[in-house]
């Protein structure tokens, strides 16, 4: 009876231990599984020449307009445009400090924005799509980048060029 606090003090730092460890080795499982889903996905264009989001279903493709608004269109399993739904969206981006807030009205078989993109080429953007009322939002967060694509003559945000996905990294110089 004299070891019975000793004991349960050794099970209860064991059960932490174990409890510490599975917290450190599962976020390894599930990092690969999502990268390697990523990567299948990443390099496909939409019918309009814009980025697929991979993030919703059914997927929808973003395009920045010639006037600098965003649409949003709704893709059927073959990457054709299908008729909106019930979804309804928002988009936060540019600066912290001085955000462009966006909101989306239906133009055929796409959603467009009711303001353009911020000044810039590189712009962080926050997209919040809610598939149905009711239903939980799904956030993407991404960087528009309006530059020209060297390869391609997409814009790199919805460039479908293979450079993109083995960047390599400039050797580094020998210390004299």
């Amino acid at each position: 009876m004299k070891n019975l606090p000793r004991i349960r003090t050794f099970r209860r730092a064991t059960f932490l231990a174990a409890l510490c460890l599975g917290a450190l080795i599962q976020p390894g499982w599930t990092g690969k599984e999502d990268k390697k889903h990523d990567h299948h996905h990443a390099r496909k264009a939409g019918p309009n020449g814009g980025r697929v989001l991979h993030e919703v279903h059914p997927h929808a493709e973003l395009l920045v307009t010639k006037d600098r608004k965003l649409q949003l269109t709704f893709l059927t399993e073959k990457g054709k445009a299908t008729a909106p739904g019930e979804q309804t969206m928002t988009v936060i981006c540019g600066k912290r400090t001085s955000p462009t807030r966006m909101r989306f009205a239906r133009k055929g078989n796409s959603f467009l924005s009711d303001k353009a993109l911020p000044k810039g080429l590189r712009i962080p953007t926050v997209i919040q799509i809610k598939m149905a009322p009711g239903k939980k939002s799904t956030i993407i967060r991404l960087n528009l980048d309006l530059k020209d694509c060297p390869d391609c003559d997409s814009l790199e945000y919805a460039c479908v060029c293979h450079h993109h996905e083995h960047e390599e990294k400039p050797a580094a110089k020998p210390k004299k």
